[in-house]
Formats: C-alpha cells, structure tokens, sequence
C-alpha cells in the first residue's frame, strides 16, 4: 500500500537511488534536497553564512592560525555539540595527535568532559603550543574549506559527515553515540570514503589513524578518490540541473 505523504531526504538522489527506489514503492513523493546547507546557499547567495546556524560563539582566530600552515597539513577534530568524552579519553587522544606529528585544530568545548579534569600533562601543552590550535567552536564550513586542511577526525554526525564530502576532505571516524555508528559503517564500508576508528580510541590507535589519513599511500589514495568522486556529485546536485535543485523546485511548485 502506498501512502501520499511527503518524505524529505537531506541528502542527494546520485547517493541514494536504490534506497529511494525502495521508499517510493510505498511513499511516491520523495524530495531528496541534500547537501542541504550547499542548496539552501546555491539559492539565498551571499546572504546565506555558516553563523546562521552556528550554536555557540565561533573563536575565528582559528583562521589566521590555518592560514600560516602548509597545503593540507592540518588534520581539524571536532565531535559536535553533544558528544561527551571521559577525561582519560580525553588525554589519549590528545597524545595520539602530539606523537602523529601533524598540526592540528581540535574543539573542545567546555562541556565536552563528563567527569572531573585533572592537571593536563606538561608534554601535551608543550606539544600543543608547538603544532596545535584547540578551540571552543569554530566556523566549521569555512574550517574544512580552508587549504591548510587535509583530514578531518570526526563524531560521524550526519551534518559533519555531509559538510565533509562537500568539502572534499579525507574523514577518520569515532562514533560516538545515536546514529553515528551506522552512518560511520555506511560511509565508510559501503561509500569508502573515510577510516573507522571503530568503538575504540587509545593513544597508538590514533597516532597510525592519523598518519594513515595525512600521509600518502595507497589508502588515502583510494579514499582521496572516492571522497573527490562524492564531493563533484553534490556539487553537481546542488546547480541547476541538478537533483537537489530540481526537487526542490518541484516541492516549492508542489505548496503553491
């Protein structure tokens, strides 16, 4: 049995047409409208910034540090506004990115840590300051954009996951909760453009993780591909003759 009700997808049809395929048999309209935040840009223009719909303050001196890095050296991490870490997490990542040796932009947000702080270790504010930026927030769209960023260690929240294959970057993966776990499994099993940390996280893990993203090798090499091939569709599905943009032309004229 069918049903007449409208279903929007914030993704695009050249990702997903098998699974829309099999939605439709019971719910014909489908308007798939992804990557929604490059759609709803490609029609308002300039009027549209990534502040519209920032949470937090964004620290833009995050900026100035990515423009005195080298050509996609920087490896950006951030796990979204709700996704909490224990301080012994915490710490592990931490090393990880010091003993990757590669320059890094991290948000932590004062939130973030669900149990009590202890002292940060000498090491890591001494590595810190010598190749890192750690930050509360930061203008993400305009961070991944940013030529200085070549890797992206992320939650796996759908909008990061989006704004990533946007922008062309090479993802690691952490899932942490909801539905990050499938959407890490999915883009990065089935779509192969990002690694999967799986559920774990010490410091060796992420150090390899890391320095397996960054450096070249036949891996990034077929996940550079794989994400340039995703990023030119959703470039492609958000122009004029596009699927994202027809669709939603034909839901704007389906209302009136």
């Amino acid at each position: 049995m069918s049903v007449d009700r409208p279903i929007f997808k914030f993704f695009m049809e050249e990702f997903e047409a098998i699974i829309r395929a099999s939605i439709a048999t019971r719910f014909p309209k489908i308007y798939t409208l992804g990557p929604f935040h490059a759609l709803l840009k490609s029609r308002a223009g300039d009027d549209v910034t990534s502040s519209v719909s920032s949470l937090r303050h964004e620290d833009r001196r995050c900026m100035a540090w990515l423009d005195s890095q080298q050509l996609g050296s920087v490896i950006f991490v951030s796990f979204g506004s709700l996704a909490k870490l224990i301080h012994v997490q915490l710490l592990e990542l931490w090393h990880g990115l010091i003993n990757s040796g590669k320059p890094f932009l991290w948000v932590v947000r004062s939130d973030m840590l669900s149990s009590e702080q202890d002292a940060t270790p000498v090491e890591l504010e001494n590595g810190t300051k010598e190749r890192g930026f750690i930050a509360e927030w930061i203008p993400q769209e305009e961070v991944l954009a940013h030529k200085a960023v070549g890797g992206f260690l992320t939650h796996g929240g759908w909008n990061s996951t989006v704004e990533g294959i946007w922008a062309g970057v090479l993802m690691l993966c952490w899932p942490q909760l909801a539905d990050q776990r499938v959407n890490s499994r999915w883009v990065g099993e089935g779509w192969k453009i990002r690694l999967d940390m799986k559920d774990t996280c010490d410091r060796s893990k992420v150090e390899k993780m890391v320095r397996t993203l960054m450096e070249e090798g036949d891996r990034r090499q077929l996940i550079f591909k794989s994400v340039d091939n995703f990023a030119k569709l959703a470039r492609h599905a958000v122009s004029e003759d596009g699927s994202s943009y027809k669709n939603m032309e034909k839901l704007i004229e389906d209302l009136n």
